[in-house]
Formats: C-alpha cells, sequence, structure tokens
C-alpha cells in the first residue's frame, strides 16, 4: 500500500501530438524515466536520443513560453525533486548527437588557413545574429510597445545545440556555449539543497562563490563572447582611439563597474531564487548580511550595486515598502526595506503565495537574467557606442545613470506626446468624419425613399459615393378570382385577412395542389408565396380531420413568422388545428403536447434529422396522417446543406411509405433559383413536379444604389527604424486612405432612422453587426437622442426570448431599423420596410436580391443602398453596375449521389428502420449496395446470414446513434 501511494504519475508528451502516462516512485532518476519510456512509448524506442522537458501548467496560455517545451531536465537528477502537479507533463524531443570522433579527424585534416577562415566565418555569423536580434529588440522599444518586459521575459533564451531551455549562464567572456551547462548545474545544486537554518550553509557559499566567478563580463548569452568586444569588433571601432586586438572575441571591454553590477545581480537573482523556495522576503538587511559573509571567501560585493540594478532596470530589480503588495510584481525581484523575511498571508486574501517548484523558479531566474542582460546591452550601447566617431566611449556607472533616466525621461515624454496626439487625431478624425461634417444631417423630417435618394447625394454622399443608381420600375398585379374548388371554410380565412381575389400565381398553384400535383411556386420575393401552400394545406386539414401537414423552415425566425401568419388565419376556424412550432427553443412540456395534439407542425430540417426521424413512433400519428409537406425557401438548400436536407426527405418519405403508408404531396416556394423545377426534384427525389413561375403580384419601384466609401488625403508618418538611430526626423508623405464602410454604414442607418425610414441593414458577421448598432448609436446620440433606443441587432447567439421580442417590437412597428446577418434574409413579412443597407457582397447575387426583396412590400416604393469593402469582387461591381444587375440569378445544386454523405444517413436510416437492397434503392439510388458494404464493414449494420443478399434486412447494431 505504502508503495502505491509512493508512486507518481507522469505524463509525457511529444512535440508531434502522441502522448502516455507512466508511474515511477518519486526516488526514481530523469534517467529511469527514459529507460521506462524507451522500452514502453514507440516514440522514445524510435529515437537514439532525446532529451525530457518538464512542462508546468502554469504557463499562460497567451505567453511565448507556451509553445516551447520547458525546462530540461538532468539525468541525474530525482523526480521528487520536481515539483509535479496537476495537469503538469514532460515533453519528449528527439535529438542527434554529434560524431565528436569524426569531427576532430575532419578538424585535424584542414589546413590552418582554413580553420582560421572557417572560425571567422563561424563568430561572424553568430555575431551577425546577435545584432539581429539586438536590433530587432531596439526596434521594438522604439515602436512604442508598452509591454515591451512581458514579451520579452515570455521569450525563450538562448539556443543552444542540444537544448531548449532558458539562456545558459555564461561563463567569462572567453567560454562558449557548453560553459553555461556547468553553471545551471552548480545553481541547480543551490536550489535543490536541503533547507538549513541560514539561507545558505559553508558549501553552498562555495557554489555561489564559482557561480559568481562566471558573471565577469556581460557576455553574450550562447557563445559567452564579450558583447561590446563583439560589437567594436564588426564596427572596426576602437577604444578612445586605440585599436583592438585583431583576434576578436579575446578581449573583454566591460567596465570594472559593469563586471561588479552583473556579479551584484547574479547574487541577488540566486539569492532571490532560494528566498522564493523558502517563500520568504528578500530584504535589503538579509542581502547585506550574506554579502558581508561573501567577503569572507574572497567575493567583494557593494550593496549600492543593489540601487543601481533597481535604477538600470526597475522591472527586473526594484525596492518597494513593506505595505506594498507583492502579488503584481510580474515576476520582478522586490527588495523590502524591513527585515522581516517570513511572507505575511491575510487570512481572506484572494491571491495566496503558491508554493513553486525548484525548475520553476530556475526558470524564472534565467528569464530575468535575460531581461537584465537585454536592459544593460541597450543601456550600454546607446551611451558607449556613438555613430560617425569611430570610437567606444568608455563612461562611468554615474554617467550611464545619468544617462538612462534621461533616455527613460525622454521616452517616457514622447510616448505621452503620441498617445496625446493619437487621442486627439482619433477625435479629431472621427468629430469630422461624422458628427461635426457640415454635410451630416441633424434634422428629423419625414422623408420617402425616393427623396432620400436625392438627400443622400446633397450629404453625405456628396464626396461622390454614390457610383450608381439602378432604377427598377413598377410592375402591375395580374388578378383572379378564387377557384370554385375552394372551400367555404377557407374563403372565411381568406376574408378575415382581407383577400378577395389572388394573384395568378396563386390561383394556378392552389390547383395544382388540389389536384394531387407536387408544386413548386419560383416567383419574386414578396409575392405571396404563403397562400399558394397555405390555402390547400387547410382545405386538406378542414375537410379531413384526422390530416395532418408538415412545414420545413430554414430558420427559427422564419418558422416564428408563418406561425403568426397562420394564427391570425385561422383564429376563426374551428377544425382543430393545433399550429405549434417544434424546433430547439420549444420546451420539453410543449413538445410532448405538440406530438400528441399538433395537426400542423412547423420545424426545420435539423430537427427533423435529430429529433423527429430517430424518434418517429412517438410522432406515429401525425406521420401516418401526413397529406403535405411544404418546403419554404426552398433556395436555401444547396451545396452541403443541400446534400443533407435531400437525404433527410428521402428518409421521411421512406418512413411515411413503409411504415405508415402516407404518401404526402410536396410544395416547394422559391424565390432567387435559376433552375427551380430540377432542383426540387431531386432535392425530394421526386419524377415531376409542376413549376408556377409566372409572377402576377405587384412590384413597387425600387432605387438601387451602389455605394463605394470615399478615398481621402491623409498624412503618414513614416519613421526609419534604425538600431543605431532614432533621432531622425519623421518623412510626411500624403496617401490616400479610404473611408471604413462600417462607418459609411452606420451613418445611412443613422440617416434612414433619423428621417422616419424603417430599414434594415444587413451585415455578414455577428460582430459587424454589433459594431454597426453601436455606431449607429453614436451618431444618433448627437443628431436625434430620442431614436437611439429604436434600433438593435438581431443575429444567432440571442436566446429564444430576446429574439421573439425583438421580431415583437420590430414587426409590430415598435423599432425603426435592425442590424442583421441573414437570419432576416429568408421570406419573413417584417412589415413595411422602406430601406435595406447591404454592407459587402453577401457571396451570391440570389442572395443580394434576396435581402433587397425585404424591402418593397405593400407595394410602396424602396430603397436598396449596397457599400462596397475594398476586397475585388466589391470593387468590381462598383465598376461595373451592368456585371451585377444584368446577370442572372444563380441556379441551385444539391449533390443526391454524394456517397461519404450517404453512409453517414444509411445509418441513421437503418436505425429508423431495418434497410433493404430490394426495397430502398428508390429512395438512396444506385450508391446503396456500396454504401451497405461501408457501414457493415465498419461495424454499425449487421443482418441474418440466412437469407440472400436481396431479402437481407440490415439492422442497426453500432455503439453510437446517428
Amino acid at each position: 500500500m505504502a508503495e502505491s501511494e509512493s508512486l507518481r504519475e507522469i505524463v509525457v508528451r511529444t512535440i508531434t501530438g502522441d502522448s502516455t502516462t507512466v508511474k515511477l516512485s518519486g526516488d526514481s532518476t530523469v534517467d529511469d524515466l527514459k529507460l521506462l519510456l524507451k522500452q514502453n512509448f514507440p516514440p522514445a524506442s524510435l529515437s537514439l536520443n532525446f532529451h525530457l522537458f518538464f512542462k508546468a501548467n502554469t504557463t499562460p496560455l497567451f505567453s511565448l513560453t507556451f509553445f516551447f517545451p520547458g525546462v530540461k531536465l538532468r539525468v541525474q537528477s530525482r523526480l521528487s525533486m520536481h515539483n509535479i502537479g496537476d495537469g503538469d507533463f514532460m515533453v519528449l524531443v528527439p535529438f542527434t548527437k554529434k560524431d565528436t570522433g569524426q569531427a576532430q579527424e575532419s578538424d585535424q585534416s584542414k589546413t590552418s588557413t582554413s580553420f582560421t577562415n572557417e572560425n571567422s566565418i563561424s563568430k561572424f555569423a553568430d555575431s551577425a545574429w546577435s545584432e539581429i536580434m539586438q536590433d530587432l529588440s531596439y526596434m521594438r522599444e522604439s515602436a512604442g510597445t508598452e509591454d515591451l518586459n512581458t514579451e520579452r521575459w515570455s521569450n525563450i533564451r538562448g539556443d543552444g545545440e542540444e537544448e531548449m531551455v532558458g539562456t545558459g549562464c555564461s561563463g567569462s567572456f572567453q567560454v562558449k556555449r557548453k560553459g553555461g551547462d556547468d553553471c545551471d548545474d552548480l545553481i541547480l545544486d543551490l536550489l535543490s539543497s536541503p533547507e538549513s537554518e541560514n539561507v545558505l550553509d559553508k558549501k553552498n557559499y562555495e557554489r555561489l562563490v564559482m557561480v559568481l566567478g562566471s558573471f565577469s563580463c556581460l557576455s553574450h548569452p550562447n557563445s559567452g563572447d564579450c558583447m561590446l568586444s563583439r560589437r567594436a569588433t564588426l564596427l572596426g571601432f576602437g577604444v578612445n582611439g586605440e585599436g583592438l586586438h585583431t583576434n576578436y572575441g579575446s578581449s573583454c571591454l566591460c567596465p570594472v563597474w559593469l563586471k561588479a553590477i552583473m556579479q551584484a545581480f547574479a547574487f541577488l537573482n540566486i539569492v532571490s531564487a532560494l528566498l522564493q523556495l523558502r517563500q520568504e522576503r528578500v530584504s535589503l538587511t538579509l542581502l547585506e548580511e550574506m554579502m558581508n559573509q561573501l567577503g569572507k571567501f574572497g567575493v567583494k560585493l557593494d550593496p549600492k550595486d543593489l540601487q543601481h540594478l533597481s535604477v538600470l532596470s526597475p522591472k527586473v530589480v526594484r525596492f518597494a515598502n513593506d505595505l506594498e503588495d507583492e502579488t503584481n510584481s510580474n515576476n520582478a525581484i522586490i527588495i523590502k526595506g524591513s527585515a522581516q523575511r517570513k511572507v505575511q498571508v491575510k487570512e481572506n486574501s484572494e491571491s495566496v503565495c503558491r508554493e513553486m517548484g525548484v525548475l520553476e523558479i530556475f526558470d524564472a531566474l534565467k528569464q530575468r537574467e535575460s531581461f537584465l542582460r537585454t536592459n544593460l546591452w541597450e543601456a550600454v550601447e546607446c551611451s558607449m557606442f556613438t555613430k560617425g566617431n569611430g570610437k567606444v566611449t568608455v563612461l562611468s556607472l554615474e554617467e550611464l545613470i545619468v544617462s538612462v533616466k534621461s533616455c527613460r525621461l525622454a521616452a517616457t515624454t514622447r510616448s505621452n506626446e503620441r498617445k496625446k496626439a493619437r487621442k486627439s487625431s482619433a477625435s479629431s478624425s472621427s468629430h469630422s468624419n461624422s458628427h461635426s461634417d457640415p454635410r451630416r444631417c441633424h434634422d428629423t423630417n419625414t422623408l420617402s425613399p425616393l427623396e432620400m435618394v436625392e438627400h443622400l447625394r446633397k450629404g453625405i454622399g456628396s464626396y461622390g459615393q454614390m457610383v450608381h443608381v439602378e432604377d427598377i420600375s413598377a410592375r402591375e398585379a395580374v388578378h383572379v378570382g378564387i377557384p370554385n374548388d375552394v372551400s367555404q371554410d377557407v374563403m372565411s380565412t381568406l376574408k378575415n385577412i382581407g383577400v378577395t381575389k389572388l394573384y395568378s400565381h396563386q390561383a394556378e398553384s392552389i390547383e395544382a395542389s388540389l389536384v394531387g400535383k407536387h408544386v413548386v411556386v419560383a416567383t419574386m420575393t414578396s409575392s405571396g408565396k404563403s397562400l399558394c401552400y397555405n390555402l390547400p394545406v387547410l382545405q386538406e386539414l378542414c375537410q379531413n380531420m384526422s390530416s395532418c401537414a408538415l412545414y420545413l423552415f430554414p430558420t427559427k425566425a422564419l418558422a416564428q413568422d408563418q406561425l403568426r401568419a397562420l394564427s391570425v388565419m385561422t383564429k376563426e376556424l374551428d377544425c382543430g388545428l393545433n399550429i405549434g412550432v417544434y424546433d430547439g427553443d420549444t420546451s420539453q412540456k410543449d413538445r410532448a403536447w405538440l406530438r400528441d395534439n399538433a395537426r400542423l407542425l412547423i420545424t426545420n430540417p435539423d430537427m427533423l434529422h435529430l429529433s423527429i426521424l430517430p424518434y418517429h413512433k412517438q410522432f406515429g400519428r401525425i406521420l401516418s396522417n401526413l397529406r403535405f409537406i411544404v418546403v419554404d425557401e426552398a433556395h436555401a438548400y444547396k451545396g452541403a446543406f443541400g446534400c443533407h436536407t435531400a437525404f433527410i426527405l428521402r428518409r421521411l418519405h421512406r418512413l411515411c411509405t413503409h411504415v405508415y403508408g402516407s404518401d404526402p404531396l410536396y410544395v416547394f416556394s422559391t424565390a432567387t433559383s435559376a433552375n427551380p423545377r430540377e432542383h426540387c426534384m431531386e432535392l425530394a427525389n421526386l419524377p415531376t413536379v409542376e413549376l408556377i413561375q409566372n409572377d402576377g403580384s405587384p412590384a413597387a419601384r425600387k432605387l438601387f444604389i451602389l455605394w463605394n466609401p470615399k478615398l481621402y488625403r491623409e498624412n503618414v508618418s513614416k519613421k526609419t527604424l534604425s538600431s543605431w538611430d532614432t533621432s531622425e526626423p519623421a518623412d510626411e508623405n500624403s496617401e490616400f486612405s479610404s473611408a471604413s464602410p462600417i462607418l459609411d454604414v452606420s451613418l445611412l442607418f443613422a440617416e434612414m432612422v433619423q428621417h422616419g425610414l424603417r430599414c434594415i441593414a444587413f451585415c455578414k458577421t455577428r460582430k459587424l453587426c454589433e459594431l454597426v448598432l453601436s455606431y449607429t448609436r453614436e451618431i444618433l446620440q448627437e443628431s436625434a437622442p430620442h431614436l437611439v433606443d429604436s434600433i438593435c441587432a438581431y443575429r444567432a447567439g440571442y436566446i429564444a426570448q430576446d429574439r421573439r421580442n425583438i421580431e415583437r417590437d420590430f414587426f409590430g412597428g415598435k423599432l425603426c431599423g435592425v442590424a442583421a446577418t441573414n437570419a432576416l434574409e429568408l421570406g419573413i413579412d417584417v412589415g413595411h420596410i422602406d430601406v435595406t443597407l447591404h454592407l459587402g457582397f453577401p457571396g451570391s447575387i440570389a442572395s443580394l436580391w434576396q435581402q433587397a426583396g425585404r424591402a418593397g412590400r405593400r407595394e410602396k416604393p424602396s430603397l436598396a443602398v449596397y457599400v462596397a469593402f475594398e476586397s475585388p469582387l466589391d470593387q468590381y461591381f462598383m465598376k461595373n453596375p451592368r456585371k451585377l444587375f444584368g446577370s442572372p440569378i444563380e441556379c441551385c445544386h444539391v449533390d443526391a449521389q454524394n456517397q461519404q454523405v450517404l453512409e453517414q444517413h444509411l445509418v441513421c436510416a437503418a436505425f429508423e428502420y431495418p434497410l433493404s437492397l430490394h426495397y430502398d434503392e428508390k429512395y438512396f439510388g444506385t450508391g446503396l449496395n456500396s454504401g451497405i458494404v461501408s457501414v457493415k464493414n465498419r461495424g454499425y449494420l449487421g443482418s441474418d446470414p440466412s437469407h440472400d443478399s436481396l431479402a437481407k434486412m440490415w439492422n442497426y447494431i453500432g455503439h453510437e446513434q446517428c
């Protein structure tokens, strides 16, 4: 029992995504773990050599260190020294060892000259890389990055030959990359040593002295070369007029005070890590005591250098009073003035000091070291290297501190000025673009859509944004009498809604449905297609009290709209219709009632697939008496969505015929399709469909504006970023820039609402809806504050109750306008809409006309405005209006022979009712046989082996329902 309790689970992952979990005791070493992985984990078995890195789950998700393996584990270290918590894991990283023998043999065969040249090239490459990294960091600083420290601390330091861990502690300037590993080992030994009464015992003081001996130079973290020497050699500088030795890298240019600063920081950094392990504060008193103790070992450190560090790198080292909160220190070393060492945690404090593991603290230590090196290098480089005089000016520490303070003050001043200028510019731009534009209208007088065109041309459109106005003429209605076959009940229903005669296409469609034909009505938007299916359905349901009908709509908003229309039509009928919507917003209580009582059920293809067909026995009453299936907005069922809908309709028809003995008629309606008959036949697998396309409805005049946001000149400040000098004056260049289409749509939206025009602003995404709404409300707040609450957004993502409230207020006229996605694109009767705004091309000409058709009902003139983005397609239509208005509407295509989709639906069909090759080929086509074999081989279907292939019934036996 004790043995099992001492075992710990360790998760090991690879950089390719493989993962395994092993169990080892805490006394096991990393070497034991590697051996176990080689025996049981294929990625480890296939790798000749690999490292293990420890990854703590506290790494911030958006930190750059999150994407790196973590801290490399030494093979001799015990697992117990690593504070492995929930969510922590190891990362396995393969590597290839260099063949030292071959390398030495090859080197010996080379001439001295080639060795020298290659060595110079290698050194120059290292130097160039260092310069690039320094210049990039300088450019980030010059660009005004406010959170530079956080970004740099997140970076992995160094790129050793075999390591992906933070910078090794460089030795002196002569020590190369591998020299850092010994220093890191000493630091890890210090951190891993048993805790004693004093922070350091004699042995650990000796280790600390060895570590501090390595910090005798501001050296490059990877190569160990003196960074001052590297830069001077690269530039050919001399020191106070005296040239350097030609053997670059063999001299250190660090002044004595800089060496002392580096040693003081190394001391402070290590002691801070030790105290963090002990959960103790870093106090100035303790540091001075430890510095005095180090003096006995021959290392002299000056406490004043700690103050200097806080000036040179205040985000790494800073002094604080005892009352200052340490929870937001961002990994900085906080030196307290008091001698109190233990951290006091308040009882009700939400931020409790968390115990950290050795490797986690070591990684934080290396981060601080890397950041301090960067800060020191920038300060030293800026002060000691002067462009143009060819010399390295050696400054005193006091002169450097004065220089740093001056530069920091100047940078702060420039940053504040830039922020103030940006704020002023943004305010001025916003003010000039919207609120204070002399052409911006503040009136609220009522205008008609036709008058609005001229109003825009003289107002906010006077910059030339209105590149084209298409005038679409009105169309007269063609009326006919109500067919004689219509019953008196239906006639009274028509009178209740004020209909005394029908449009020609309505009468033609009703007559075809009443004689038992499948019908597709393909007329323009707002042409009264709802009556084409509502009248024959209501007549059938009134004449036969058991008959049922199923309405399919692609969106919930459209279903709710039709429910409202049917409720008004049938309020005087006493036929027990029990109409209801069965979708994702329907409560469980209402669903049960609808299953038992509804005769006209309104739903959508998704609900039909998920909740009706799999549980068809609960809907047996409806399916056995199903007389009509209405598919509204049939043009929406195309592409992948249409392909799935086609198979759902086949499954529905199969159940109706095989199980419940019904044969319902189909009525399709569509407004924007070039091939409505062929499309609907393929969609529902029908042999023939009666096409009704002679539109007898009237259409009012519509003006369609193409609006291209203006171009205006602006001054763009371009600075040449240089790692040497940023004091060059800005080059002011005048460039053309485009106004925001979002702002233009918002201005247009506000104009429409101000002048009494009801409007829908169609946007392609939810985010654009909210942006347009926000901008428009800001504009209205200045020009017409009483109208701010008269607009809102309508999109997916709202809860059902909020959508119903918006629909009720908008359809009832309480709201003047909405910013909407294509949720309001389909044939919803939103009452009288005067204007539609279109932010960008919606993806197809059919969708554009569908959206524009929301305005202009009730035979009143309407306006549509298409506002272009800078995309090539939008700009093409702006320059070629005839390509937009003269192009035919696209065809709708459905691939009902798609084998992959077929197989998915065969599994669902078998779950609903066993499949038969003999009976079901007429529903699923010639791919049925191969589809059954495929899903059978995957373990979803089974059959009685005693039957032959044609007589076999394939049952669903899979583990997951479709």
